[in-house]
This record gives C-alpha cells, structure tokens and sequence, in this order.
C-alpha cells in the first residue's frame, strides 16, 4: 500500500520507515524569508527541492530515522563590489538525523557530521528547506568578475580645487601692533 505525504505536515519517521521520497518546485514567494534577500521580485523563480527518507546509524551507534534533503535555487543577490545584482546559486546537501528529544539532539549534535533534530510528529518541510537555503546564504555576495567597472574613488567637481584664500585671523591684530610701534 502506497501511503502519500504532506510537505507541510510531514511524519518524518513514517517517511523513514517507509524509504519514500518527496520532491518539488515551489515559487520563491513561498518561501517569505528567503524571497525577502532576493533583489527584485522575478515571478519566475524557483526552489527546486527533494527528500529521501531512510534511517542512518548516529553518532551514538542507534540507527534512527533521517532525511537527505536537496535543495536548489537562484536568488537575485546584490553584488557588494559594483552594488549590481548577481545570480547566486544556493545549493543544499545535508543528511537530517531525527531522535526522540531535544536534549537528545543537543548532546549528539555537537559530535555528528550529520544535523541531528528532534523527532516531531509534523514537521513542515518548507520551513526546514527555507532555513537550509537561508543558511546556504553567501556572506558576501559578488561577481567573479564585475560586468561594469567598480570606480574604486570618489570624485566630485572642484574637489581638487585649491580653495579660496581667507585673511589671517591674526592680520588685522599685527596691524594693530605694527601701527602702535610707530609712535
């Protein structure tokens, strides 16, 4: 019997049990965090994602319940060299290891290569795919090579230019003493 799942609510350790997997393509605007760092709003943007569920050994040798998620986009970013927009690729490939608490997945998540998480009943797999590609962010964003020339100075018209010659405050004061010394 074929059971079907929900992105939205989904029973990660039924996934698991049963080896099933879920893909999709969603529009960006879906996704409210993420379509908030794309520069522009293209309408035509998407995220490309899928989900194996399985079970994998942890760190502390039980074979528990997990996911491999991929997920794939395009994200308009701006370029912080010439402030223009650059198409960033944000690719994600992480194993998902779930247990049964949170505290659980605190102390084995610090020594597994694998992302440990606790066990829900009905984790949304959006929010999960729009953290993952979130996090997948580059810090800096930029162009290999710039399309235009970055200007690496600031110019402004009569910037070079000497500027006017202002008397000395003190000259009409040594005036003042020159003209005493006569007397």
């Amino acid at each position: 019997m074929s059971r079907s799942f929900d992105a939205r609510r989904l029973d990660v350790a039924a996934l698991a049990e049963a080896g099933a997997s879920l893909s999709g393509a969603d529009e960006l605007q879906n996704y409210e965090r993420l379509a908030l760092e794309a520069q522009g709003a293209d309408k035509d943007l998407t995220v490309e994602w899928k989900v194996q569920g399985g079970r994998r050994q942890a760190v502390d040798g039980q074979w528990r319940p997990s996911l491999h998620l991929q997920a794939q986009t395009r994200l308009p970013l701006t370029c912080q060299r010439c402030l223009g927009p650059v198409a960033t690729p944000l690719v994600v490939d992480r194993h998902l290891v779930f247990v049964e608490s949170e505290a659980r997945a605190a102390a084995l998540d610090d020594a597994s290569d694998d992302d440990v998480l606790a066990l829900t009943p009905a984790l949304d797999l959006r929010e999960l795919i729009e953290d993952e590609l979130l996090l997948a962010l580059p810090l800096v964003p930029r162009h290999e090579v710039c399309p235009d020339a970055v200007r690496l100075s600031a110019h402004s018209e009569g910037f070079d230019a000497a500027p006017p010659q202002r008397p000395h405050p003190f000259a009409a004061l040594a005036a003042l003493k020159q003209g005493g010394k006569g007397r």
